[in-house]
């Protein structure tokens, strides 16, 4: 499939494999093939993908890539804790409702008009789960509805996603059924706080996204910061892969190794030196116990193994 067939479209525009990987490389997303043949089966088969892993590790990037490639709409529920119906599907405008109301008890509206009026679509504000349903209605095309760290909402939550997840409609007293014309394409993320209960995961196609090889982050490296020198983007890449050896409450993912090469690179830096590992350890560790760890001596082991590590893969 040529280059340029593949930078926009629908979700048919995917005859293969190597067509999202070819697409993904194209959006500068280095994935592995078990990802991309994940990727590609949720499109084919219109299930969700639920994605799991550390944070920082390219889960939420994932639903970022897709819209771009699918030329649509990125719809994002940010979960957490108290995360209820109201607040992921629809609310009322009720402020608006008040001075509504106000007007038509002057006008001397009866009690059935007023109710039919105040309930009616433009008083309605949808949030991210309604605006996914309705979306394709609107413009024709499916959007990707992105549910973004869904093990920080509560239990009874996930309950009320299974039945938006199967059928992809919703039910509003006042207005009726509301279905989605085309089902978006869903990416579940999960940074595994806790357990997802199995029937959410049963609804979906899995996928482990781990902290990337040398190999693979070296390349994220390179693509992501073109300007770095390549000895530079090795002995970066090396000291974070040895870092994440380290017994850390959280290790540095790949946001953080590409946040990290950025700020090196505005400090003017060619080549890493220990002063600089240790000037800059806040944009890579984000816990202060994490920091304290990293005496001189511990920074000293692992700048000397990541050395070696950066050498040998350039022989």
């Amino acid at each position: 499939m040529p280059l340029q067939s593949i930078t926009k479209g629908s979700i048919s525009m995917f005859n293969s494999v190597d067509s999202v990987q070819q697409a993904l490389n194209q959006q500068r997303y280095i994935a592995e093939r078990g990802l991309t043949t994940s990727i590609y089966l949720s499109l084919k088969l219109g299930k969700p993908l639920f994605l799991e892993g550390e944070a920082g590790v390219g889960k939420t990037e994932i639903a970022k890539v897709l819209s771009r490639i699918l030329d649509t709409r990125l719809i994002r529920l940010q979960c957490y804790e108290g995360l209820d119906a109201s607040s992921a599907l629809y609310e009322w405008n009720y402020a608006q409702q008040m001075l509504h109301l106000r007007l038509l008890e002057a006008s001397g509206a009866t009690r059935n008009d007023m109710q039919a009026e105040l309930f009616s679509r433009q008083f309605l504000q949808p949030r991210p789960l309604l605006q996914a349903v309705e979306y394709s209605a609107e413009t024709g095309s499916a959007p990707v509805l992105l549910i973004d760290e869904i093990d920080r909402a509560d239990e009874e939550f996930e309950a009320f996603l299974l039945e938006i997840l199967s059928d992809f409609q919703v039910t509003i007293p006042e207005l009726g059924t509301i279905a989605a014309a085309q089902p978006p394409v869903v990416v579940v993320t999960s940074n595994r706080t806790r357990e997802v209960h199995d029937a959410l995961k049963r609804r979906c196609l899995y996928y482990w996204i781990d902290y990337p090889s040398f190999e693979k982050e070296l390349e994220i490296v390179r693509t992501k910061a073109p300007d770095v020198t390549p000895m530079l983007a090795k002995q970066i890449t090396a000291f974070i892969q040895e870092l994440r050896r380290l017994e850390l409450f959280k290790a540095p993912g790949v946001a953080e190794t590409l946040d990290w090469t950025a700020a090196i690179v505005a400090l003017d830096q060619r080549a890493l030196s220990l002063e600089v590992v240790a000037d800059t350890v806040g944009v890579i560790l984000k816990y202060q116990d994490d920091i304290e760890s990293l005496n001189r001596e511990v920074l000293q082991a692992v700048f000397e193994r990541a050395s070696i590590q950066a050498q040998l893969s350039s022989s």
